[in-house]
């Protein structure tokens, strides 16, 4: 059975997070995705601690879903190895996870579910 998980991405570019997170829940591998305010990032390059401003991208899908999701964000981030973290939920009401299933491309071969308010 499917669950909810929240996969999480970093961008240093406003318009590339919202294209990410736009097309993700557009092609349906997300069925939500939240741009986060801006931040300042720190990490290490080689030998250099580096810091740049940067946004989270925050996706919601199902765990049948989250594979497709990271190749198709892969395939469009623009650092080399992106940040990809794949959170659990801990517990998700039944009507909010038969909606992401149902809304997701993993829920497309099935019966939809209902529709969000």
């Amino acid at each position: 059975m499917a669950n909810i998980v929240i996969a999480l991405t970093t961008v240093n570019d406003e318009s590339k997070a919202y294209e990410i997170a736009q097309g993700a829940v557009e092609a349906r591998l997300a069925v939500a995705a939240d741009v986060e305010a801006r931040m300042t990032l720190f990490y290490w390059n080689g030998d250099a601690l580096r810091h740049e401003r940067g946004y989270r991208v925050s996706f919601t899908t199902t765990t049948e879903g989250v594979a497709g999701l990271e190749a198709w964000v892969h395939e469009r981030h623009p650092h080399d190895v992106p940040q990809w973290i794949v959170l659990p939920a801990a517990a998700t009401s039944d009507q909010y996870l038969a909606w992401a299933v149902a809304e997701t491309s993993a829920g497309r071969q099935r019966t939809p579910g209902p529709v969000m308010p």
